[in-house]
């Protein structure tokens, strides 16, 4: 039986999770505190053995401050461990503001404020040589989407017509993980949808889904977002998925919010 390690049980990772128990196989989470399916991060003994005994190994930790926290703590036994399939799921931010451009995986990392996201990025890559990362871009699926923000009025239409966002549903994300145990080399791929477009157009069809009336149209500074909402829209890019397409096989099953945002319902 295959036994895939998780480091971070994240709204990504746990969905995954889900997934393999389904389909047979053996899963070990890591989290911050330890549950009936998942070891506790600071229990260096247990997290230490299941590095040894796991098959695949997968860590969604991102940066804390400016360190990886799975790499400062077991990076060099992941290095040494056994397993055959090695992942990181990393962030399209990597590429830093495209100016709206197309970006893939041989795009130059730009440093700023995503310095420790890139360097974490470059330095998994380093770590071994099976080593997959996934760059993800916005996240979105049941219970974590456009939708739930309609519903409790915290979804904003911002006036910048020209800004656009890749993103991925949760399980297509989950999809194109499980394509690379099957085929493709190691390397990079980026896992996101077929349609970069404004945010405000899934404001819009969230709308007409939940039958609900259109936010007002506001600048940047009648928004009044939090920093972290208003850094999402300081860069802007498109993100493209081919390399994943053709090595994995990977296709995604929701290529648009069109088909995505009904299935969060």
């Amino acid at each position: 039986m295959p036994h895939m390690l998780i480091l971070g049980q994240g709204y990504t990772a746990s969905r995954l999770a889900v997934r393999l128990r389904e389909e047979g196989w053996h899963v070990t989470g890591v989290r911050r505190t330890a549950d009936a399916e998942s070891l506790a991060f600071d229990d260096e003994d247990a997290v230490r053995a299941a590095i040894a005994q796991a098959s695949h190994i997968l860590s969604s930790v991102p940066p804390e401050g400016d360190a990886d926290p799975v790499l400062s703590r077991y990076g060099a036994a992941i290095a040494a461990a056994p397993a055959i399939w090695t992942g990181y799921l990393s962030s399209t931010g990597v590429y830093g503001d495209a100016a709206g451009a197309w970006v893939d995986e041989a795009t130059p990392l730009r440093q700023g404020r995503r310095a420790a996201r890139a360097q974490a990025d470059a330095d998994w890559g380093a770590l071994r040589p099976d080593v997959r990362r996934f760059r993800l871009p916005g996240i979105y699926g049941p219970g974590r989407s456009v939708l739930d923000r309609v519903r409790e009025g915290r979804a904003h239409r911002i006036d910048l017509p020209d800004q656009v966002f890749s993103r991925a549903h949760v399980d297509d994300i989950g999809a194109g993980i499980v394509a690379s145990i099957h085929r493709g080399p190691p390397g990079i791929y980026n896992l996101s949808d077929d349609l970069p477009c404004a945010q405000n157009r899934l404001i819009e069809e969230a709308c007409a889904l939940l039958g609900q009336p259109l936010p007002p149209l506001l600048t940047l500074e009648e928004a009044q977002l939090t920093p972290m909402a208003r850094s999402f829209y300081a860069e802007n890019r498109r993100v493209a998925n081919g390399r994943a397409k053709r090595l994995l096989g990977w296709f995604p099953r929701y290529p648009t919010y069109r088909e995505g945002l009904p299935a969060c319902l």
